[in-house]
């Protein structure tokens, strides 16, 4: 009878702990690759792997690799809380966790099946105000920013996914 309630509080307390840990971190493009690189999906981590987005660090000269200002906006894991920060690094540029949040709690296949689950677990389907917070003004090279179109550019749909 001891061993069912030695075996009942570790239970509990493993479930408290996952709950206590529960906040959504960052985990970097190499956990989402493994399910976003097959070609019947659209193989949409190769394309992002292309793309201006995953080089945006290396377009950064000099001291710019180094100026918080400059990485606000050219690496997805210098820019955030660093206490978010799980497996995803400063050298992935902006990766795919700056425009869908960050993926911890949503990055299951059972959970990314269902869009409106992985939507209540954190998952972002990006608007134009997401793409605002680097595409403006602020930046230097800023020439203006169509999200229609920019967005159609970077396109990465599931093509096994009804629209």
């Amino acid at each position: 009878m001891k061993f069912k309630k030695l075996f009942f509080l570790l239970g509990m307390v493993v479930l408290i702990a996952s709950f206590a840990n529960a906040q959504n971190q960052y985990i970097g493009a190499a956990k989402c690759k493994m399910c976003h690189n097959k070609a019947d999906k659209g193989e949409q981590y190769n394309k992002w792997a292309a793309s201006p987005h995953a080089k945006a660090l290396a377009s950064l000269k000099g001291a710019e690799a180094k100026d918080p200002k400059c990485l606000k906006c050219h690496s997805t894991a210098a820019s955030v809380d660093q206490s978010l920060v799980a497996s995803i690094t400063v050298e992935e540029g902006v990766s795919c966790e700056s425009c869908h949040g960050p993926g911890s709690n949503y990055k299951v296949a059972t959970t990314m099946k269902d869009q409106k689950l992985a939507m209540s677990k954190g998952m972002i389907m990006p608007e134009e105000k997401v793409c605002l917070k680097c595409h403006n003004k602020e930046s230097p090279n800023f020439k203006g920013f169509n999200f229609k179109e920019y967005s159609a550019k970077i396109s990465h749909k599931d093509p096994s996914k009804k629209s």
